[in-house]
Order: structure tokens, then sequence, then C-alpha cells
């Protein structure tokens, strides 16, 4: 068990991790127990067709669905909004989960929504051979930042400007499932 996996999450969460890892899922569960609304910044990053929107336009998208929110659960790794969320946000769940999990996680979700066809946002659908034959696949993503992320994010964790943030690491599968299982459903939901 992971020495913050006991920890219970305050009411303005932050849940990061390697693409593939399950952020968007954890986020979703937690939101539900919390009783809060979930933001998915990949929802306010991607527009059709895979175009990326600019940097400004996710700020303001974000701004804008944080405010006047007094609980909220967001997932996402974007560090051009990071100056927004993390001073805001009273907690941050790292999903710390090993590369052959990821990857995993990765292949069943990119080929369940590849074969059934499944729309991710606005429109947007998974393609195997981007996937697998390019370098906008997801897999070269993961391969290229996973080492990345596990350097960065105790640097970021230990900034003076995040002290305010209970830090909640958690490093399998198993592990995390035992922590949301804990967390106490709001008694609104």
């Amino acid at each position: 068990m992971s020495e913050h996996a006991d920890k219970r999450p305050g009411q303005r969460v932050i849940v990061v991790g390697t693409s593939g890892s399950g952020k968007t899922t954890m986020a979703k569960r937690l939101a539900e127990r919390l009783g809060a609304p979930h933001v998915e910044l990949d929802g306010l990053h991607w527009g059709p067709n895979w175009t990326e929107e600019p940097d400004e336009l996710l700020r303001e998208r974000t701004e804008k669905a944080l405010d006047g929110q007094e609980k909220w659960v967001i997932d996402g790794n974007y560090s051009a909004v990071r100056d927004i969320v993390w001073p805001r946000a009273d907690t941050v769940v790292w999903l710390n989960f090993s590369l052959p999990l990821i990857l995993w996680r990765l292949t069943r979700r990119t080929f369940r929504r590849a074969v059934l066809r499944e729309e991710f946002l606005h429109g947007n659908r998974e393609n195997l051979r981007t996937h697998l034959f390019t370098k906008d696949s997801l897999y070269w993503w993961v391969l290229t930042t996973y080492k990345k992320r596990r350097r960065e994010y105790p640097v970021i964790f230990a900034e003076p400007e995040h002290a305010h943030l209970k830090q909640i690491v958690l490093r399998s599968a198993r592990e995390a499932e035992e922590w949301i299982r804990r967390v106490p459903p709001s008694k609104a939901t």
C-alpha cells in the first residue's frame, strides 16, 4: 500500500498520470463518489478531426469549467493550465503505474474504441493505423513521456507553490481500486 493510499481526497482533485493509465476512468469514479463535477482536460483540448485547440482556448475553457465550483475532479497533464488548476486544487492523485500495465490498458482501450467505432471526443474516433504505424501514435507518446512523467511529478509536487496539495500516489491497479473503494460516498449521491 502506498504511503498516501489511506488519505481521503479533498473537494477539488486533480488526477494525473501517463496517457493510458486510467486518469479519466478514475476521475469519473471519484467525481461520482464525491458528488462533484468531472472535468476532462482532453475534452477541452481536442477539437473535431483531432485538432489541438490553442493553449489560450484551453486556458479559457478550463477557467470557465472551474469558475464558481466549490468542488470538482479534473483529469489531465496539461502544463498549459497547471497555473490555473493546481493552486485551486487541494488534492492531487497520481496514477504512477508500471509501463507494462499502462501499455496493456492503452491496447485494450484503443482496440475496443477502434473495433467498436466508439466516438471519442467531438466525433473523433481511434484509428489503428495511426496508433500502430505513425509518430502520432499514443504508444509513441507513452513511450516517450513515461520516464519523463515519473521524474517530473516528484519535482513538481515538491515545489513550494504546491505544498498545499494533499498527495495521493497510487502505484498499481489494485492499490487504486482499494483506495477508491475507501473514499466515502457523498451524502448527496
